[in-house]
Formats: structure tokens, sequence, C-alpha cells
């Protein structure tokens, strides 16, 4: 697109263009330079700092020039970094202004159980976190990726289920409940063998549901690319359209975590799992 030719003001609405922009990041990713493919991480992991920063609080929190944030919009084809600002402020105004998840930021930032190590506070944060977990993912769910998915996993002979790491619990419960409601279900977790003898029998007539987070799972990261090059479809629960298991996969849910990778809660990927599973079943009922 040329520049200076806004695209926040697509007759789709504020979502629509911010849609848009987030696939057209995603898709330029691989040709920006390290600089810029820096500054579209950032802008896919932090919308509502894209929305409500200056350039030059938005490029001390990247950590790059304000030019570089210039350059970046330029390269999306936008006039300028307002023009592009636009974009991401118009999705804060159509649906999550301000977001639960930002609100819940503040809190642990101001709130009376900030910097206490207590177990009551311990609890308090895990809770605080795993509800906006939740309600992030009630925001963010759109109802055609949940019902692509359902579909997908549907019509497969095997559901083949691979998340190694943190995300192994994941996996895990999905099989179980996935079994107990009947489906043909293989969890690709290498006990008794090598990842690769378990997914060796999966063919473009089953499918593949992964999950994974930073800091992603290398074997995980392998597999998954494996078997979409084998041609098997794949549903992807992960953080961020960059990441290495988004590529290539029919449907992705991404999950953002709050700001501390050391706190993530896994409440928000096992609920989608779940919704996924009995989805199914209802579907085909």
């Amino acid at each position: 697109m040329a520049k200076g030719k806004s695209r926040s003001k697509g007759s789709g609405g504020g979502s629509d263009a911010y849609e848009k922009l987030r696939a057209d990041i995603a898709a330029r990713h691989a040709t920006l330079s390290d600089r810029l493919r820096h500054i579209a991480e950032f802008a896919l992991e932090n919308p509502t700092e894209m929305a409500l920063g200056t350039v030059a609080e938005v490029a001390r929190r990247a950590g790059v020039q304000p030019s570089a944030i210039v350059r970046f919009a330029g390269a999306l084809g936008y006039s300028g970094f307002t023009e592009m600002q636009q974009v991401f402020r118009l999705r804060l105004v159509a649906s999550l202004a301000p977001s639960y998840k930002d609100r819940i930021e503040r809190l642990k930032e101001d709130g009376p159980w900030s910097g206490r190590s207590d177990a009551r506070a311990v609890l308090t944060r895990f809770v605080t976190e795993g509800i906006a977990s939740l309600e992030t993912l009630n925001t963010a769910a759109r109802e055609h990726d949940l019902q692509r998915a359902i579909e997908l996993l549907g019509a497969a002979d095997t559901i083949y289920l691979l998340g190694l790491g943190g995300s192994y619990p994941v996996a895990a419960h999905l099989a179980y409940v996935l079994r107990k409601l009947g489906r043909r279900t293989v969890l690709l977790d290498a006990l008794g063998g090598g990842l690769r003898e378990q997914a060796v029998a999966a063919t473009r007539a089953d499918a593949l549901l992964a999950i994974s987070f930073k800091e992603y799972n290398s074997d995980t990261v392998r597999l998954f690319a494996e078997l979409i090059a084998r041609g098997v479809r794949a549903v992807s629960i992960t953080d961020n359209l960059l990441s290495p298991i988004a590529r290539g996969a029919d449907v992705v849910f991404e999950l953002h975590d709050m700001a501390e990778p050391a706190l993530r809660t896994l409440v928000a990927p096992m609920s989608l799992g779940q919704a996924l599973a009995v989805g199914l079943s209802l579907s085909q009922a």
C-alpha cells in the first residue's frame, strides 16, 4: 500500500483495521531488518503502549531510537508513526479500552499487596493473573476461529497433541478429556520413545493441536514444523502471531502472558482447550 493512504478508516471498523495491521506485520516480519523485526515483535506484544505512547515513549520502551519507530511505520506503508498509531487507538475504542489486563497491571504496581512475599499475597497474585488471563481470552477468542478449530479437529482421524516443557500440563489434560469423549488421541510426550517415532503415523487425515509459549520449547518447534511440512493441519495455542508454532497453522489462538513470565498461569490455555474439546463433542452429538 502506498505511503500516505490511511488504513485506519476501512469500512470494517477499528477492529478489522487492527487485525489487518497485525496480519501485515506478521507477513512482513521475515523481510524486515533486525531492528525493525524487534519493533514488530514489540508492537504485537504491546498494542496498548503503541496506542497511547508518544513516539519517544514507545521507542524508549522498545529499546530503540524514535527514528526507528518512524521507519517501521514507513515500512508498513504509513506516512508516519501518527497514522499507524491511529489503528492501535481504534482497537482500544472498539473493544479493549482499558483492558482488564491493563487494570490488573496497575493494581500490581499500586495495590496493597504489591511487593509482599507472604503466602496470601502470592495466592492473590496468581488468582488475579488468572482472572485477567480469562478475561483476555474471553475477549480475544473469536467465534469463527473457535468454529474453524472445532471443525478441523472434528474432521481428523486422529488428534495429535503437542506441548512440551511448561505447556505439557495443558496437552496432557487435553489428551485425558478428548479420550474421555471418545476421540482417538495421541499425546506426543516422548515417553517410551522419541517424539518423531510417536508422530510417524500422522498423515493429512489427522490434525495437530500444539501449545507453546515463550521461551518456545525447541522440540515442540521442530516437530511442529515437520508435521506441517507433511501436510498435517494444525491448531496452535501460543502467545504471538510471530511464534514459531503460528507459521503454517490453520488456526492460531493468541494468549498473551502477563508481564512476569515466571508467574505464567495455565488457566487460559486449559480453559480454551476444554472449550475446544467439549465444543467438538457437542458439534458431533
